[in-house]
């Protein structure tokens, strides 16, 4: 920031001080400019100051829910992540040992942590509106004595002075529908290498990227072809290559058995570079319209949390459907290779011989 910026700052913030609707409009032009961190304390402060103004609160609320996703208010209420994750964390954690996690969102994990006994949890959230709101959440439940937040991205944490020396378990959810595109593989690679102990216990122990030969009964009704008498099948071409689904929807129904595709070994810390996969699958029932990719999260050696698309089952997580260009008719038995490419920070998934 050049000085006359920091000046013009400086005496913009001494002006609004004190008068909370000022406060937080100046709160919206700094999160348009990108200076969140700004933004959200001056929101913090003018709801301070005006709690029951409901203008204050609409205009904090448009700052501070920003960059916050969806997926954060989802994933809370989905109760077979929650209980896998906390029974991994009671199996792992010892007298006096010190938890980092990474991704701090509502506190859950880290709280989870600490009832479960750790001498210590620290964890990281990159968000200060996150943050803060974990914060007020970690000290509602009584647990602000031994859970510490951290408003910085993990990479940014310097092992002694933000953690006091390295820690004994390692936990995260940066976890997304394929496993990768949150940037799990370089957030675990850095943590490996630079926070944790050696022989440090990591949550999730293991992730795997699963694929099936599926049916969507609804895939075809989706796309373009007549309306009006004209022919719009063109317009098919600018489809997204894939579709994320309930995994308990009736629609979709496996048609071969499951196969991983990639597997990464997170207790290893990598390194995990960009490499492709195949593998074969074996059709059991005739009609075919496209793959669908799921996770698979090793939570240790005792435990599998895995959301498989099943009719009737759920789960905070997507399975990701990828169609065919057209329909396969397939023979039972026949095989079908389903190959992929992930680049570190996203996946990509085709079939080789669709016909």
């Amino acid at each position: 920031m050049d000085v006359d910026r920091t000046r013009g700052l400086d005496a913009l913030l001494q002006q609004v001080d004190g008068n909370p609707a000022a406060m937080a409009t100046l709160a919206r032009a700094l999160g348009k400019e990108g200076d969140r961190a700004l933004a959200v304390k001056l929101c913090a402060r003018a709801l301070e100051l005006a709690p029951d103004d409901a203008e204050i609160r609409g205009l904090a609320a448009a700052v501070l829910s920003a960059n916050v996703p969806r997926w954060h208010f989802n994933i809370v209420g989905d109760v077979g992540r929650n209980d896998a994750f906390e029974a991994a964390l009671r199996r792992a954690i010892f007298p006096g040992c010190k938890v980092l996690e990474i991704g701090t969102g509502t506190g859950l994990l880290a709280m989870m942590a600490a009832r479960a006994g750790a001498g210590e949890v620290i964890t990281c959230e990159a968000d200060p509106a996150i943050a803060m709101a974990a914060q007020k959440i970690i000290a509602r439940n009584g647990y602000a004595d031994r859970v510490r937040v951290i408003t910085k991205h993990s990479t940014s944490l310097d092992v002694q002075d933000d953690l006091g020396g390295p820690v004994d378990i390692l936990v995260s959810e940066i976890i997304s529908d394929d496993l990768i595109s949150e940037g799990t593989l370089p957030v675990i690679e850095h943590a490996a290498r630079h926070l944790v102990k050696p022989g440090a216990k990591i949550i999730p122990a293991r992730g795997r990227v699963r694929v099936a030969l599926a049916d969507d009964d609804e895939w075809e009704r989706s796309r373009m072809t007549q309306a009006s008498g004209f022919d719009l099948t063109p317009f098919n071409d600018l489809a997204r290559p894939h579709r994320e689904l309930d995994v308990g929807v009736g629609r979709l129904m496996l048609r071969s058995d499951a196969a991983d595709l990639f597997m990464f070994d997170f207790t290893a810390g990598g390194p995990f570079p960009e490499s492709a996969g195949e593998v074969t699958l074996v059709a059991y029932s005739r009609r075919i319209n496209g793959i669908v990719q799921w996770i698979a999260l090793d939570m240790d050696d005792t435990a599998v949390y895995e959301n498989r698309p099943e009719p009737g089952t759920s789960s905070s997580w997507y399975c990701v459907f990828h169609p065919f260009e057209r329909p396969l008719d397939a023979t039972p038995g026949q095989q079908v290779v389903v190959r992929a490419r992930h680049d570190r920070s996203g996946l990509r998934v085709w079939v080789a011989n669709p016909s």
